[in-house]
């Protein structure tokens, strides 16, 4: 019995060792959440808020209750109506906090009665400070969470503190980073977080197999730019399609805002195929998670070597030389000769 015991332990321990050993070596990237509802905290971890929005938090007031939509709204109701203190949309502050307050949410564009000449002529305004667990009171002990107190600045400002079970932190962003096409159209990697329609291949939108190459740029705060590394390259399937990364993102240069790095995509197809190629790039950042983006290439036909295009176009130039001064000793000829026979 101590044998069995002792080898289903072992069994044990060796399949948590495993389990262990592949979460560490899977670690993904971070996308960019489907809503703006999110936020990063103060270790720069991801905290993505979207099955929140819209969840109503009401505050008894004395006068007038205070409710917040999720993300969407706060406003005063009373009897004599509604009072809006601003709308969130993804160009709102969703940001980290300080001390007790975890995380801070501006509103903006509120009602602008009495309050037209306030906060940049955006009426009337809200801050939400968030706190991950209950309220310093100790109210709020639900698991959806409550208001715990409001205050006002003015009748035109509202700091309300809220008090929620914050979702679980997600994985490091390397925040600064961004990876765009150059010259600077658009970015694939913003923030350090993968931008929609790169985060996974998407067939729809591939590369043609005329266009040999395609440029990007990277840049990062100058502080962590050494922290990026070498990029890697995978491409599904694995054999067709030749890809080599060039330029000065290749080699691990440090990016930053003032010098970008350049990644040339050199791709040539050696398999036609019907569907594209996926083309996954994985960029290193120690101490954080990768940054991980795809793009997807077309091969509807082969493409020579590299070398043999070149050969081609030198081929193609030296008989144009050869026509060329030709042409320009057949014209001498014929004019000497026409020269000639005139004075005759």
């Amino acid at each position: 019995m101590r044998s069995v015991k002792c080898c289903l332990n072992a069994g044990f321990i060796l399949i948590a060792v495993a389990a262990f050993l592949s979460q560490a070596f899977t670690a993904t990237s971070v996308a960019v959440p489907a809503s703006s509802c999110y936020a990063l905290d103060n270790s720069s971890r991801l905290l993505d808020f979207s099955d929140w929005i819209g969840e109503t938090f009401v505050y008894d007031g004395k006068d007038a209750d205070i409710v917040i939509r999720f993300c969407k709204d706060v406003e005063s109701r009373s009897q004599a109506g509604y009072v809006d203190f601003g709308r969130f949309d993804k160009f709102n502050y969703f940001v980290a906090g300080s001390g007790p307050v975890d995380l801070i949410q501006e509103f903006y564009n509120g009602d602008l009665l009495n309050c037209e000449s306030t906060f940049d002529k955006m009426g009337r305004t809200a801050q939400v400070n968030i706190i991950c667990g209950n309220c310093l009171n100790g109210q709020c002990k639900g698991r959806q969470g409550c208001i715990c107190n409001v205050t006002y600045e003015s009748t035109c400002r509202a700091i309300v503190e809220l008090a929620i079970p914050c979702e679980k932190p997600g994985l490091r962003v390397f925040e600064g980073f961004t990876v765009g096409f150059h010259p600077r159209s658009w970015e694939i990697v913003y923030n350090g977080m993968t931008q929609m329609g790169f985060e996974k291949p998407h067939h729809d939108f591939s590369f043609s197999t005329e266009q040999p190459h395609v440029t990007l740029y990277l840049t990062a705060i100058a502080s962590l730019a050494n922290l990026v590394q070498k990029p890697v390259v995978k491409v599904f399937p694995e054999n067709g399609l030749e890809v080599k990364l060039l330029g000065t993102g290749a080699t691990g240069k440090p990016p930053t805002t003032l010098s970008p790095s350049t990644l040339l995509v050199d791709w040539r197809c050696l398999k036609a195929q019907n569907t594209p190629y996926e083309v996954n790039i994985t960029i290193p950042v120690e101490g954080y998670a990768p940054v991980e983006f795809f793009l997807t290439k077309m091969c509807e036909y082969t493409q020579n070597q590299e070398g043999d295009a070149t050969r081609g176009w030198a081929t193609f130039g030296i008989i144009s030389c050869i026509f060329m001064v030709l042409s320009t000793l057949f014209c001498c000829g014929g004019f000497i000769y026409k020269t000639r026979v005139e004075r005759q």
